[in-house]
Formats: structure tokens, C-alpha cells, sequence
């Protein structure tokens, strides 16, 4: 009996081995992935993990196995994730490609929910075209006669673009709205330190095309009292894209 307990154990110990080893795996190439995704280098991942470098680029190559749970939380933590969300993904199940984005899409529709606001996400602003242009989250309220304009970006690749971008859809929903409409738009940017870096080089031209105030938008976004300003503004949202916060241009 002692002798085939011992072999249970042994074969167990093996299996355990390999699936640790191919959750290490997986860990460290979601850890490589999203440090990417915000911006960072691993020396400076490592440093908000409280690790070495060494260490973080061991992780990222699937060597974590033996690390505890804390440590591998931290690394987690460090790019904005939580480690539970790299472990109940389904191995060979790849999330959607846009996955970022539409956190952010779902952020806005359920935080506009408590605003009064009725949500439209990814609403066409060319519907007979083959491939329509659409606004990412468009928002009305009607009791205010209010329609707002929610662009999302993920990685600030062409600013003028995304400006033009905004200006474009709005310009679409102003030849449709009702008469006495109040029609703005808002750009919610991810919080990457590559963002963050872009905007705050160019504080100057962000802040003379967003003229209103950010948190007034917020408060617009989760408030039935407030109403919606009338110029366009611009807001951050969390790396992680579960908050939504203000930006400050200077």
C-alpha cells in the first residue's frame, strides 16, 4: 500500500510539473504581452514589481514556475492586469484582437447607463458604404437633447488623424441631429506611458482642441443633473480600462 500511494504521488508530482510548466509559459507570454501594451521595458516593469530584471525577462520566457503566487501577482499588477485573468483564459482560446478597446467601448455604455444616457456602440456613420465608418460609442439624451460622440484610442499612433477623425463623425451626426441639439465629442485615450509621454510633449495643441474641461465631461458621463458641455473634450482611461479619470493639459 505505502509503495502505491508513493507512485500516486509521483505520477502526480510529474502531471503537476507540466501543467505548471505550461501555465509558466502562458504567464510569461501575457507578461510580455502586455508590458508591450502599456509601454514599458522590462527594467521597468521589474522595478514596479519590486523584481529584478533578470528575473522579469525569466518570467517572460516561461520560467516562473517555481516563483510564488505574490511575485507573479506583483508582475501582474505591474502592467496593469490582474493574474487571475492570464490563468482563466482558455488555453489555444485567443481573446478578441480589439480586446482593449472594447473594454473601454464597455466602460463608457455602463457608466453613461447611470448618466441617463442611451448607448449606441460602434453606430455607422456611413451605413450604404461597403465597409462603414462608425462611431465607437455614441451617446443621447434625449430629455437634455444631448448626442455625444465617444471616440476610443488605444495607442496614439497619428494624432492629426484621430483628431480629424473625431471632428469627421461629429460633422455626420450635426447634418442629423434635431434642430436645438446639443452635439460635442469626447476622446478617451489609454493611459499607456507612450500616450501619456505623446500628450504631454504636446499639452499645447491637446488643450486648444479639447476645450472643455474633462472632469465636466465626467461628471456628465454618470450624472443626470449635469448637463453635457458643448465643446469637445478629452479624458484618460486606465491601462487596465476599468476607470475613467481627467486629463490635465498644463
Amino acid at each position: 500500500m505505502p509503495d502505491r500511494r508513493r507512485r500516486r504521488a509521483g505520477t502526480a508530482r510529474q502531471t503537476g510539473r507540466r501543467r505548471a510548466t505550461f501555465l509558466a509559459e502562458r504567464l510569461g507570454l501575457a507578461l510580455r504581452e502586455s508590458r508591450r501594451a502599456v509601454g514599458l521595458r522590462q527594467v521597468d516593469a521589474a522595478d514596479r514589481a519590486g523584481v529584478s530584471q533578470p528575473f522579469w525577462s525569466f518570467a517572460e520566457r516561461g520560467g516562473g514556475r517555481t516563483a510564488t503566487l505574490e511575485t507573479l501577482a506583483a508582475c501582474a499588477a505591474a502592467v496593469g492586469t490582474e493574474l487571475a485573468a492570464f490563468l482563466q483564459a482558455a488555453p489555444g482560446a485567443d481573446l478578441p484582437r480589439d480586446m482593449e478597446h472594447l473594454r473601454r467601448q464597455q466602460l463608457i455604455v455602463a457608466l453613461a447607463r447611470t448618466g441617463g444616457w442611451t448607448a449606441r456602440p460602434e453606430r455607422p456613420i456611413d451605413p450604404d458604404a461597403r465597409r462603414s465608418r462608425s462611431i465607437d460609442v455614441e451617446l443621447e439624451r434625449a430629455k437634455n437633447r444631448e448626442i455625444a460622440v465617444v471616440e476610443v484610442i488605444d495607442l496614439l499612433t497619428d494624432g492629426g488623424d484621430a483628431m480629424r477623425g473625431l471632428a469627421d463623425k461629429l460633422a455626420a451626426v450635426r447634418r442629423e441631429a434635431p434642430a436645438g441639439w446639443t452635439v460635442a465629442g469626447l476622446l478617451i485615450l489609454r493611459a499607456t506611458a507612450r500616450n501619456r509621454v505623446t500628450v504631454r510633449d504636446l499639452a499645447d495643441l491637446f488643450g486648444a482642441r479639447f476645450t472643455a474641461k474633462s472632469t465636466a465631461w465626467l461628471r456628465a458621463l454618470s450624472d443626470p443633473a449635469a448637463g453635457m458641455p458643448s465643446t469637445d473634450g478629452f479624458a484618460w482611461s486606465t491601462v487596465a480600462g476599468d476607470r475613467l479619470y481627467p486629463a490635465r493639459l498644463g
